[in-house]
C-alpha cells in the first residue's frame, strides 16, 4: 500500500493546481511582454521508496502522517526561468493566490550556500480539511537557467561515487563558476531592463 494512503488523489489535485498557477501566469506574461518567464517547469510527488527512506533518515513512523505533515516535500515543483525578476514575480504571484500559505522561505540567491548553491526555496501549504488532514504541503525551488545549470553538475559531482582527480581543487573550481554565473545572471537582468525601458519609452 502507498505511503500516502487514501491522500495520493488529493495531492495530484494539488500539484496540478500549482502547475496550472504558473501555466496561467506564464500565458498572461506572454501576452504582455512578449517573453516567457519560465524556460521550463517540471513536477513531481516523491516515490513511495524514497518518501520511505527519508521517513528512515529522520526517525520517523514509516505512514501517511509523517510523509504528509512531518515531511513537506512529497509534492516537488522546480521553476527554471531566464531572468532573476522572473523568480520573484513568480513566487509573488504564487503568495498572492487565495487558499496558498508561505510556511517558509529561504532565498539562497541573496543568501547563497558557502559552495555557491543558488535558488529560491518555498514551502507552500493549501487548507484541505478533508481526510484527516489539515492540509498539504509542496516544496518549490525556483532558479534561473545558469543556477539549474550549475546545480545539475554539482549534484552529479557529489553522488557520483569515484570522482577523479583533486577534490578540494573541483570545489574551488565550481564555486568561482557559481559567482560568475552570478555576476552574468546580474549582467544579463540589466540587459534586459535596459531593452524593456527602451521599448516602453
Amino acid at each position: 500500500m502507498s505511503i500516502y494512503g487514501e491522500h495520493r488523489e488529493r495531492l495530484e489535485s494539488f500539484s496540478q493546481r500549482l502547475m496550472k498557477l504558473i501555466e496561467d501566469y506564464r500565458e498572461e506574461k506572454k501576452k504582455e511582454t512578449g517573453m516567457d518567464p519560465v524556460e521550463h517547469c517540471l513536477c513531481r510527488i516523491k516515490s513511495d521508496e524514497s518518501m520511505r527512506e527519508k521517513c528512515r533518515r529522520k526517525g520517523y513512523i514509516e505512514d501517511h502522517h509523517s510523509a504528509l505533515e512531518r515531511i513537506h516535500d512529497a509534492v516537488g515543483i522546480r521553476v527554471v526561468c531566464p531572468f532573476i525578476s522572473d523568480v520573484y514575480a513568480i513566487r509573488d504571484h504564487l503568495l498572492s493566490t487565495e487558499g496558498i500559505i508561505s510556511r517558509d522561505e529561504k532565498d539562497y540567491i541573496r543568501h547563497a550556500k558557502p559552495n555557491g548553491y543558488r535558488s529560491l526555496h518555498l514551502i507552500l501549504y493549501c487548507e484541505d480539511n478533508s481526510l484527516g488532514l489539515e492540509g498539504y504541503y509542496a516544496e518549490v525551488q525556483l532558479r534561473t537557467i545558469s543556477m539549474d545549470t550549475w546545480a545539475a553538475l554539482e549534484h552529479h559531482l557529489k553522488y557520483k561515487k569515484d570522482v577523479q582527480g583533486n577534490t578540494e581543487l573541483i570545489v574551488k573550481e565550481l564555486k568561482r563558476c557559481a559567482d560568475e554565473l552570478a555576476s552574468t545572471d546580474v549582467s544579463m537582468q540589466t540587459i534586459r531592463d535596459m531593452i524593456l525601458g527602451e521599448s516602453l519609452s
